[in-house]
C-alpha cells in the first residue's frame, strides 16, 4: 500500500514532516511517496525524506497512491488523475460545503474529512483543528505586535515608564486560550469573553480576566464547539465588548460556530470608538468575520485601527504546523490501516463521523 504526500497549493505547509513520515512507514507497514518539493516551503528539502519516501512527480504520485493525504483538498480538476477508489484524507469542510461529498462519490473516491473527526477525549490525538488553531492563536498575538505601535509589557526605563498594553480576546476555545497565554507571557493585561462559562477557570489559570455576560445557551452537547446564541445575548455581549474595546489596544477574535456564519461581535460603531493605533486580528475571517469591517485575507486600516483578516495563521509556522498535522493524521490512520492493509471499521464512532463518502464500494 502506497501513501502519497502531494505538494500543497499556495500553502507553505506539508502533510507530514520527515520524522513523522518515518513513523508512518514503521507503524502502518506502508510505502510512502512524496511529490518533489512538497516540503521545501516548510524548510524540509527532498533529501530530508530520502530515507523514508520515494520522491516522484505529482502525476506519478496520483497514479500509484492508494491513500493521499493533504492539508488542503486536492483541486477538483486533479481528482481524475487519482486511482479509482483511492482514499483521500484532508480538511474538506463538508459541513460548510456539502456538495463536495457528492462530487467525491461521483469521482469514485473514498474520503475522510479531518475536520469531521469528533472533538472528544478519545480523538484528541487526531484533532487537526485544535493543533492548527493553537498555532493560529499564538501567531495572532505575534502578528498584533508587528502592527501595534507600542510595547506589550510594562517597562520602567531611565527615559520614563511605559504602561502595559491591554489585549482583549473574544472566544476562549483552543485558539483563544493560546492567544491569552501568549499575550500574558509578553506582559500584556489580558481580558477574554466567551459564552461558555466552563472556560472561565481556564482563562483565569492563564492569567486572563474573564468577562462574564449572563444568559448564554448551554453548550454541553456541542462537542467542544461554540453554539449559536440568541440575538438578545449577542446584543448584550456587544454592549459589554464595546465598553472593553474602547480601552483595548489589541483585540483578537476567534469565535466561530460550526456550519454557520461567524457571530458579529465588533460592529463598525465599536471599531470607531477604538484608539488610533489599535489592532484587530480576526481569526474568523473565512466564515464572515467577528468584526463587521473585516476583509478575509486582507489587512486594512479604518480610522487608524488596523484590521487583519486571516483564519489560517498556522501557515506562518509551517514546520511545527506540518509536524503536528502529520502526527494527528498518523494517529487517525492507525484506526484503519493495519500492517499495510485497510481495515475500515465503520462501527467505530470516529470513522463513522469522518468517513464522509461512506458507501463508496471498495
Amino acid at each position: 500500500m502506497i501513501l502519497g504526500i502531494p505538494k500543497e497549493t499556495n500553502d507553505r505547509r506539508v502533510a507530514f514532516a520527515p520524522a513523522t513520515l518515518a513513523k508512518a512507514v514503521k507503524d502502518l507497514g506502508i510505502e510512502c511517496w512524496l511529490e518533489s518539493g512538497a516540503g521545501l516551503a516548510a524548510s524540509f528539502p527532498d533529501g530530508a525524506y530520502s530515507e523514508v519516501a520515494k520522491v516522484v512527480t505529482r502525476a506519478e504520485l496520483f497514479q500509484h497512491s492508494d491513500i493521499v493525504v493533504s492539508i488542503n483538498p486536492i483541486p477538483e480538476s486533479e481528482w481524475k488523475l487519482l486511482k479509482k477508489e483511492a482514499i483521500v484524507i484532508s480538511r474538506f469542510e463538508s459541513y460548510m460545503k456539502p456538495e463536495v461529498v457528492g462530487k467525491l462519490q461521483e469521482a469514485g473516491l473514498r474520503a475522510f474529512g479531518l475536520d469531521m473527526v469528533p472533538r472528544t477525549t478519545l480523538a484528541q490525538s487526531m484533532d487537526v483543528l485544535s493543533s492548527l488553531a493553537s498555532i493560529s492563536g499564538y501567531k495572532a498575538v505575534l502578528l498584533a505586535t508587528h502592527y501595534f505601535p507600542r510595547y506589550f509589557p510594562m517597562l520602567i526605563t531611565p527615559a520614563g515608564s511605559v504602561k502595559p498594553s491591554t489585549v482583549l480576546v473574544l472566544g476562549a476555545g483552543v485558539a483563544g486560550l493560546q492567544a491569552i497565554a501568549t499575550a500574558k507571557r509578553l506582559g500584556a493585561i489580558v481580558e477574554a469573553s466567551d459564552p461558555r462559562l466552563a472556560v472561565k477557570e481556564e482563562v483565569e489559570s492563564l492569567g486572563g480576566k474573564f468577562i462574564l455576560v449572563e444568559g448564554a445557551k448551554d453548550d454541553s452537547g456541542a462537542g467542544g464547539y461554540a453554539v449559536e446564541q440568541s440575538e438578545d445575548f449577542l446584543q448584550r455581549q456587544r454592549v459589554e465588548v464595546q465598553a472593553r474595546a474602547a480601552k483595548a489596544d489589541v483585540i483578537i477574535t476567534t469565535a466561530q460556530v460550526r456550519g454557520k456564519k461567524a457571530p458579529m461581535l465588533l460592529p463598525a460603531e465599536t471599531v470607531n470608538q477604538m484608539k488610533p493605533g489599535s489592532v484587530i486580528i480576526d481569526l474568523a475571517a473565512s466564515t464572515g468575520g467577528n468584526c463587521e469591517l473585516t476583509q478575509d485575507g486582507k489587512v486594512i486600516s479604518h480610522n487608524g485601527v488596523t484590521i487583519v483578516g486571516n483564519s489560517d495563521l498556522s501557515q506562518e509556522l509551517p514546520q511545527d504546523a506540518s509536524f503536528l498535522f502529520g502526527n494527528n493524521v498518523l494517529n487517525f490512520m492507525k484506526l484503519f490501516v493495519k500492517k499495510g492493509e485497510l481495515a475500515i471499521d465503520e462501527s467505530n464512532v470516529i470513522i463513522q463521523q469522518s468517513f464522509i463518502t461512506a458507501g463508496v464500494t471498495a
